[in-house]
């Protein structure tokens, strides 16, 4: 039996163990998920920020979040979170060498992504003027340095959030709200092919129901015990 017969045979029947209800809110939530946008946190120090901005994340429709860890292990931070992570898949990057941002950048590019990398200094294009017509990666530094070197060189565009007070900077997890809102609703509203494939939905909805079943190991495994090792 192939791998996706196997998997929509197991999605049907952990559907027998969720409400009406439920199933029909993940629809719903998966018709709104998006990987056309992603968002590149690098190095954050402390749990509360990073946690924040993936909260955001997932409550703006992102599936993806890529975490860089050089120095800093990404530490979860559940009260901040509020179970937003089991929603979303995180992509860490943490080699021995320390080049976890080449490595991320690499794979960015791969995906197709257009690489932006958040900046305060106004040299940058303002993240109300950026083209949402390619896919679309933003780029969080950390709290004390913000980003990278390489990121900055490497960056396909430097951009920032345009502010007008005496201070320079926005904490991580407010820029990270400001800057998607600023794209995700016009992105949203396009022409773009913006929302996932039915094949990404199928595989996402499989994971989520995992999350979603009680004791979903158990049942699993005996359900796969039933199935023919060949079609």
């Amino acid at each position: 039996m192939t791998e996706f017969k196997r998997n929509q045979l197991l999605t049907q029947h952990l559907a027998n163990y969720i409400t009406d209800h439920k199933k029909e809110f993940v629809n719903q939530v998966l018709d709104k998920r998006t990987r056309h946008v992603t968002v590149v946190l690098e190095e954050i120090f402390q749990s509360q920020n990073a946690s924040a901005v993936i909260r955001t994340c997932e409550c703006m429709g992102l599936q993806d979040i890529h975490i860089i860890e050089n120095e800093v292990k990404y530490a979860i931070n559940r009260r901040v979170l509020k179970g937003s992570y089991k929603w979303v898949d995180m992509i860490k990057y943490r080699t021995q060498q320390k080049t976890g941002t080449q490595q991320c950048f690499a794979e960015l590019k791969q995906r197709g992504y257009t690489i932006l990398v958040t900046d305060p200094s106004p040299d940058g294009k303002s993240i109300y003027d950026v083209a949402i017509d390619k896919k679309l990666a933003i780029v969080m530094g950390n709290e004390l340095h913000g980003t990278s070197a390489y990121a900055l060189t490497h960056a396909d565009e430097k951009v920032h959030i345009p502010m007008y007070g005496f201070t320079e900077s926005l904490n991580i997890s407010v820029s990270a709200a400001l800057c998607l809102q600023a794209i995700i609703p016009r992105v949203r509203q396009s022409d773009i092919a913006w929302q996932l494939t039915e094949a990404e939905k199928d595989l996402i909805r499989l994971q989520w129901y995992r999350k979603m079943v009680k004791r979903c190991e158990i049942i699993e495994r005996e359900f796969l015990k039933t199935l023919p090792v060949s079609d």
